[in-house]
C-alpha cells in the first residue's frame, strides 16, 4: 500500500555487542520509534551506540492492546522497528500479534536478521542439523513438563529447548527419565558472553555436571537433544506413551494391546511378558 511505513523486525545481540550489524544500527536510527520488550534493557543497547530513537514498550501483557495503535502509525506513513530483549524477535518472545496485524493491514514487514540463540547453539552442537524441532521453553510445572517431554521422546529430529537457570537441573532429570540416560545432548550456556560454555555428552553426564557445578546452573541455556536413534526405539517409546495414557482408562492387558497396535511396538515391551 502506497504511503505506508515499514515494520522492521530487527535482531539484536544475545550477548556480545559486536554481533550487531551496520544495517541493524542504521535501521534503529532511522525509524520513528522502536517497539521493545523491555525498554530499559533496549535503552542500554541504544545508548551504547548513541541512538536516541524513542522506545515504545511492547510485551506479552500489552501487545494485544497496542498493536492496533502501532499499525495505525505504520499506515499513516511512519516506519517502526521491533526488537526483543536479545536475539531475533518472535522466537520465544513477543511480537507475533503485531506482525500478524501489520501483514493483515497490508503493511510491509521486513526482517533485519542477526543473532539467534537457537541457531547459534545448533551451529556448534555437533548434533544432526539438517532437521530439527524448536520447542522453546518447556512448561514450568513438573507434571506438564514431563507430559510434553513424553510426547517428544520418539521424535527423530534434533530437539532444541530454551531453559532457565531455575529449572535446568529438573529438566535434565526429567529428560534422563523420559529420553534415557544415554541419549546424546548438548548444553549451551551464556552464548557469546564472557562465561560461555558448551557441554556435550550423554544426558546423565550433563545432569551430573549441572548438579555438581553451581556455575552450570547460572545464566541462559539452550539445550539440544539428539533425536530418537532408530524406528524400533521410536516405536517402543511411542508405545509406552500410549500405554501410559490408555491404562488410566482400560485394563492393563487391553491398554497394552491397543498401544502395540497403534505404535507398532512389541506388546511385551509395553506390558509384562504376556
Amino acid at each position: 500500500m502506497d504511503g505506508t511505513g515499514t515494520l522492521y523486525v530487527v535482531a539484536t545481540p544475545i550477548g556480545n555487542l559486536g554481533d550487531i550489524g551496520p544495517r541493524a544500527l542504521d535501521t534503529l536510527r532511522g525509524v520513528a520509534a522502536i517497539c521493545a520488550e523491555d525498554t530499559r534493557r533496549s535503552g542500554q543497547l541504544l545508548a551504547h551506540f548513541g541512538i536516541s530513537t524513542p522506545l515504545l514498550a511492547l510485551h506479552e501483557h500489552n501487545e494485544d492492546a497496542i498493536a492496533a495503535r502501532i499499525v495505525a502509525r505504520l499506515l499513516a506513513g511512519e516506519s517502526m522497528a521491533l526488537v526483543s530483549d536479545a536475539g531475533t524477535p518472535l522466537v520465544s518472545d513477543p511480537g507475533f500479534r503485531l506482525v500478524h496485524a501489520a501483514r493483515v493491514a497490508g503493511v510491509r514487514v521486513s526482517p533485519v536478521p542477526g543473532a539467534s540463540a537457537l541457531i547459534a547453539a545448533l551451529s556448534v552442537a555437533g548434533l544432526p542439523s539438517d532437521r530439527f524441532v524448536f520447542e522453546g521453553f518447556l512448561p514450568a510445572k513438573g507434571n506438564a513438563r514431563r507430559e510434553r517431554l513424553q510426547g517428544l521422546a520418539a521424535e527423530s529430529r534434533t530437539l532444541i529447548f530454551y531453559e532457565s537457570s531455575h529449572r535446568i537441573d529438573d529438566t535434565l532429570a526429567d529428560m534422563v527419565q523420559l529420553f534415557g540416560a544415554g541419549r546424546r545432548a548438548v548444553l549451551a550456556r551464556e552464548l557469546t558472553k564472557l562465561f560461555e560454555t558448551v557441554l556435550d555428552g550423554r544426558l546423565a553426564e550433563l545432569q551430573a555436571r549441572v548438579e555438581t557445578d553451581p556455575d552450570q546452573r547460572k545464566g541462559e541455556f539452550v539445550l539440544l537433544v539428539h533425536g530418537a536413534e532408530d524406528d524400533a526405539d521410536a516405536r517402543i517409546i511411542e508405545g509406552r506413551r500410549l500405554y501410559a495414557k490408555l491404562s488410566q482408562h482400560l485394563p492393563p492387558s487391553t491398554a497394552a494391546k491397543l498401544a502395540a497396535e497403534l505404535s507398532g511396538a512389541p506388546r511385551k515391551a509395553l506390558y509384562g511378558s504376556d
